[in-house]
């Protein structure tokens, strides 16, 4: 284990930079991941950086049994040059910390998405999936414990790890640790939904870390609100730090921006063209309103169809004149709540256009099928964006259309997504649960002027840009020292 020990730099997270899928005769085929933590670590010049993650399926555990101490890298697996640990937990053990826990109430109440009336009932089978996501975090604390050298620096991301930093605290003190959280922070008064004990165990497991990031400093002041009130501690949101038991976690708010370099060149690849003519071709002259999510209960697309259902309905002048595009890929199929909403994504799509079209005119184009190249395609022409999440720890979405839109788009932005402490000046700003006022709002995008729009639409990439997922990274190592 010895030889193990040699990383200056890990990173920690639920979802690793590869996953594999496996043939009928047992091949495994690695397949290389994206999005911003991925092109952050990018960043790194250091051959002996570490990427800890879980293996999220059978071809994953099978990948991480044949690599010794699941490293990958020493597996024969070509990871492009990264050293990637993967955890091979055990599935019961995963699904209920990954889904019993982290995304069915963790999730939840950061998102305030609780039916409050019947939701949530912390039972028996409750504490059952505590005690797997109390396991499931040891994991990680485990193996980042082993493969750390002496003082390094450990970088562990999000909620489903938000244990993990008290936990390697306790095995390593040399470690130099941070947590970042990607996702919004409770207000105290929603945090306290939690069973007590739990809410604690939370808060002092982020606790662990020597600095605990956030995207805004909305979700920072957040965090310090609930360590003052549920566990009395000195909280100075002047100097952003919480002090807890003689030890101080200092706070720090990194913004992460949109890769615009690779945005440009990616959206302009012949899969993206091909797309585009196609969505062209289905939309004709007409403007677009685009949104690209996943069918997550937190991103509202149940309330932006009903608003573009409210202003077909009362902007009679944008009847066929307007094409929304609406990609909406699944996400989470394996909860209830996800199907049920997916569904209702479906059939309230089917009633606008069954309402309005017409032979010559489909007014809603909805796809559920995940093509990130169609994505790019629905970016480079739109006329309006539309975002407008219930509650969102950044939102990346709102960043990149204006960095991809080729005539530029105005952008119809939620005041709960983080991306608005950014983009307010340039956004038009909407109260997410106001289907009325969205779309209003949707209607004066639409009404908006070329050159406003074009003004507009550049001021909103400039600040899209300005933090790259490598420097944001980079920041954040900084501060750890």
């Amino acid at each position: 284990m010895a030889e193990l020990t040699t990383a200056r730099i890990l990173v920690a997270s639920n979802r690793g930079p590869v996953s594999f899928s496996s043939a009928p005769d047992g091949t495994l085929t690695l397949r290389r991941g994206g999005g911003g933590l991925v092109s952050g670590l990018s960043a790194i010049d250091d051959p002996n950086a570490v990427w800890v993650c879980a293996a999220l399926g059978d071809a994953d555990r099978t990948a991480a049994r044949r690599s010794p101490q699941g490293r990958l890298d020493r597996g024969g697996f070509d990871v492009g040059g990264q050293a990637v640990r993967m955890l091979d937990i055990d599935p019961a053990v995963f699904d209920q910390a990954y889904n019993g826990i982290a995304n069915s109430t963790l999730w939840f109440v950061h998102h305030l998405l609780y039916d409050t009336p019947v939701a949530p009932a912390f039972d028996a089978g409750f504490r059952e999936q505590w005690a797997s996501f109390e396991e499931y975090n040891a994991a990680f604390a485990a193996a980042l414990a082993a493969e750390a050298a002496p003082g390094a620096a450990v970088l562990v991301q999000d909620y489903h790890l938000s244990l993990t930093p008290a936990l390697l605290r306790e095995l390593r003190p040399d470690l130099r640790i941070s947590y970042f959280s990607h996702i919004p922070w409770a207000p105290v008064d929603y945090f306290r939904l939690l069973p007590d004990d739990i809410a604690v165990r939370v808060l002092t497991g982020v606790l662990g870390a020597d600095r605990a990031g956030f995207h805004t400093r909305r979700w920072a002041h957040a965090f310090a609100d609930c360590c003052a009130q549920l566990l009395g501690a000195d909280v100075d949101h002047d100097d952003l730090s919480v002090t807890y038991q003689g030890r101080t976690t200092r706070l720090g708010v990194h913004s992460l921006g949109a890769d615009g370099e690779f945005l440009r060149e990616r959206s302009h690849r012949p899969d993206v063209d091909e797309r585009l003519q196609t969505l062209r071709r289905a939309v004709g002259d007409r403007r677009t309103i685009v949104r690209v999510d996943r069918t997550e209960l937190s991103k509202n697309i149940v309330r932006g169809l009903l608003a573009y259902r409210h202003l077909l309905r009362t902007r009679p002048e944008w009847r066929e004149r307007v094409v929304h595009i609406a990609f909406a890929y699944p996400s989470r199929q394996d909860l209830a709540e996800y199907r049920s909403y997916t569904e209702a994504v479906r059939r309230i799509s089917e009633e606008i256009n069954t309402e309005f079209g017409t032979a010559s005119w489909q007014p809603l184009i909805l796809q559920v099928e995940d093509d990130f190249a169609r994505s790019l395609a629905a970016y480079r022409l739109a006329d309006v964006a539309l975002v407008n999440p219930i509650r969102d720890g950044m939102n990346l979405v709102a960043k990149e259309i204006p960095v991809v839109s080729d005539e530029g788009c105005a952008l119809v932005l939620s005041r709960e997504a983080g991306a608005h402490a950014e983009l307010a000046e340039d956004a038009l700003t909407i109260n997410p649960y106001d289907v009325v006022a969205t779309a209003e709002a949707l209607h004066r995008a639409l009404s908006m002027p070329a050159d406003e729009r074009t003004e507009r639409t550049k001021r909103l990439a400039a600040a899209a840009v300005a933090l790259s997922p490598q420097q944001w990274f980079l920041d954040q190592l900084t501060a750890l020292g």
